[in-house]
């Protein structure tokens, strides 16, 4: 049978739409640039472009222990991951009713990202949400912002008291790797423990950000993924 989601009227949202406006920064090249640019198009190459592009995994129902290990995925060398972020929710998938942007520590004690044999962060987080032991955590969320933008930046949106209570995210920054080291692909794995087993229904979130590179053809319009 088809699985219904109960709805709480209460909670229904609404949009109104009045006007929208999607502001495009416009570029003007100088005769020198323009020319090449031209001559670049005429000759029917590809341009190259790089990005970062998120993806994220899902582990619907964690067993109820304390320890876990999580096979994310295998990554080719081009996608392997720069930064990882790991959360937990209780009791809120499918559920209409319930908020789906909040997040839940369930007594989260330690968490180790794996590519491959490289492991992040070096150290154990040790952390105790229950005695306010989390600023390892609360740190590494910070920090996140001006790593990811460069701007310097380690201010964050939440508090730290509010990061406990809405986001105890566990944000981890693999970007400095050994390149030298190759290999075709990359296993993604996480492992984490708990200090009492997690609640039942809890669901394991994993958001990779990775590198992306594509080329583009002007003329034909066709886009080719860099593998």
């Amino acid at each position: 049978p088809k699985k219904t989601v109960p709805r709480d009227p209460a909670k229904d949202p609404k949009i109104t739409l009045l006007k929208v406006q999607w502001r495009m920064p416009h570029v003007a090249l100088n005769d020198v640039t323009k020319l090449s640019l031209l001559r670049t198009l005429e000759s029917g190459r590809f341009l190259s472009a790089g990005f970062c592009s998120w993806d994220l995994y899902e582990f619907p129902l964690l067993q109820s222990t304390t320890k876990h290990s999580w096979a994310v995925k295998a990554a080719p060398q081009l996608e392997k991951p720069r930064y990882v972020i790991f959360a937990l929710q209780t009791g809120r998938r499918n559920e209409f009713a319930g908020d789906a942007s909040r997040f839940d520590h369930c007594a989260l004690a330690n968490v180790k990202l794996y590519l491959n044999s490289e492991f992040y962060p070096y150290d154990d987080v040790n952390v105790d949400f229950e005695s306010d032991k989390f600023a390892v955590l609360y740190e590494m969320y910070a920090k996140f912002r001006g790593a990811y933008y460069g701007n310097g930046r380690d201010d964050a949106l939440f508090s730290p008291r509010e990061f406990a209570r809405v986001a105890p995210l566990a944000v981890i920054d693999c970007s400095r790797q050994n390149e030298s080291v190759k290999s075709a692909t990359v296993d993604v794995r996480i492992e984490f423990e708990n200090k009492e087993n997690v609640p039942p229904k809890t669901t394991a979130f994993c958001l990779i950000v990775h590198d992306r590179v594509i080329e583009y053809s002007p003329l034909t319009n066709v886009v080719r993924k860099i593998i």
